[in-house]
């Protein structure tokens, strides 16, 4: 390997170096190849990872699993009511039995202190799966995918993230593209931009590495020129009904629809979101925001948007597991 990243944790964007980042790129490039041709070899016989996942996850689940499949690792999967982590048992508890045991461990939840505190006590890698701060696994993922479909260097593609950008995306959509020398928009009301402390890392980032961060409430400035516009849902599960009124109202200007899309004047801006995704009324939730909202052609991004040819929300995912399992090679292969 050029590096060597072996017992290295993943727990926020910035763990990384842009040239140990890219490092990882090629290498979920080079496994991504070996899949598609049957020449892949297993790197990860007899290592056992677990999974701990305090919330609920297709992709990051599916991932983490056929990632350890296809390299010759076992998987321990704990689901909000497999184990005691917080409940009974302490993360630091936690992470001193489980380190005996595993490898790796994933986790997947609210608190960065959690993941931290893992890694902190259980002398193995650990990866950040999600957490209300940041979702880098997802970042390394976006990076590929934007990589793949752009002629550009990476350090020459220009993004837009457009919503609720106080979150973990949007949180890590700006550090990684700080990270990686691009040009940044993120876009969103002002009340519900990144706090300072997020942004000063960026900054920081943005200077070391050459890159243009713009945060701006103007959402057609913001997707002007863009190679990619990014977006996330706008309300998370189990938030009340009040909110839901209050987060549409103050984010519909930000909508990912055709028009928004017309504006970045780039017949070849491709949609990104890292799903799930309600575009349309096929789903529970879909059902209900149109029955209690009148909105039926999606909510954060509008159907003919997800639905066309833009969309490249599924390779996307698709690279989720590549990128798991390129880190998984990088911190524990032989």
């Amino acid at each position: 390997m050029s590096f060597n990243l072996r017992n290295r944790s993943l727990l926020t964007v910035q763990d990384f170096t842009q040239r140990e980042f890219k490092f990882l790129l090629d290498l979920a490039r080079d496994l991504k190849r070996a899949k598609y041709a049957r020449t892949e070899q297993k790197h990860l016989d007899g290592k056992a990872v677990c999974l701990i996942f305090e919330k609920t996850s297709t992709r990051t689940r599916c991932a983490f699993e056929v990632a350890c499949s296809d390299q010759g690792a076992t998987v321990t999967y704990l689901d909000p009511a497999g184990s005691q982590i917080g409940h009974k048992e302490s993360f630091k508890d936690t992470a001193r039995v489980l380190g005996r045991m595993f490898d790796a461990i994933e986790y997947r939840g609210s608190a960065q202190t959690g993941v931290e505190t893992l890694a902190k006590y259980a002398g193995v890698p650990v990866y950040n799966g999600l957490t209300d701060e940041y979702h880098p696994t997802q970042m390394l993922a976006d990076v590929m995918t934007m990589r793949e479909h752009c002629d550009k260097p990476v350090h020459q593609i220009k993004y837009a993230y457009v919503g609720d950008t106080r979150s973990n995306m949007g949180h890590s959509l700006m550090l990684v593209g700080c990270l990686m020398g691009m040009d940044v928009r993120i876009c969103g009301p002002k009340s519900l931009w990144p706090d300072q402390s997020y942004r000063n890392i960026a900054e920081e980032l943005a200077e070391k590495y050459g890159a243009k961060l713009t945060i701006t409430e103007d959402a057609k400035a913001a997707v002007q020129d863009v190679d990619f516009i990014h977006t996330d849902v706008w309300v998370s599960m189990g938030e009340a009904k009040e909110v839901w009124k209050e987060r549409i109202k103050l984010l519909m200007p930000y909508q990912v629809n055709r028009e928004l899309m017309s504006a970045s004047g780039n017949p070849h801006v491709r949609f990104m979101h890292c799903l799930p995704a309600f575009h349309d009324t096929e789903t529970t939730v879909g059902k209900q925001i149109a029955e209690e909202h009148g909105i039926d052609n999606g909510l954060e991004v509008t159907n003919d948007v997800f639905e066309s040819e833009a969309n490249v929300a599924f390779e996307q995912a698709e690279n989720r597991m590549h990128t798991i399992k390129a880190l998984m090679v990088a911190t524990l292969g032989d």
